[in-house]
């Protein structure tokens, strides 16, 4: 009985001593790689887009219907899109939020067909390919 109790002693103070080797082994502020980066989402290409520059229905908004029946709202802090309404133009930008049409509240573009998204593309650059539009 004595040596039975004396290796169940061993044995749990064996396992304490291996448990507290394992602790002092990892340092005490180590992140792993999912903590450590934040979930963020990958940056989106830049994306150019060339067709026909309108104002839209909406005072300050402009749009662009691209060659493939696209309609992309246009937005941007630093480029002028006044001077090249009704002109055919390449824009860079990215695309932030893309909707139906028919989905737009306030009755925005009510006339566009239902296959045809709406895309937000935020502008960084636009370049006039010519002074009129193709239809």
């Amino acid at each position: 009985m004595k040596k039975l109790m004396f290796v169940t002693f061993a044995f749990a103070l064996l396992a304490s001593a291996v448990s507290l080797a394992q602790d002092a082994a990892t340092p005490p502020n180590t992140t792993t790689s999912a903590q450590a980066s934040p979930d963020t989402k990958a940056a989106k290409p830049p994306k150019t887009v060339s067709g026909c520059l309108q104002k839209g229905d909406q005072p300050g908004e402009i749009t662009l219907t691209a060659a493939d029946g696209k309609i992309y709202d246009l937005r941007s802090d630093t480029v002028k899109f006044d001077e090249h309404v009704g002109h055919q133009v390449t824009v860079t930008g990215t695309v932030t939020h893309e909707m139906k049409a028919e989905g737009k509240k306030d009755g925005q573009m009510q006339n566009a067909s239902g296959k045809d998204q709406i895309r937000n593309l935020s502008v960084t650059d636009v370049k006039m390919v010519s002074e009129t539009c193709t239809k």
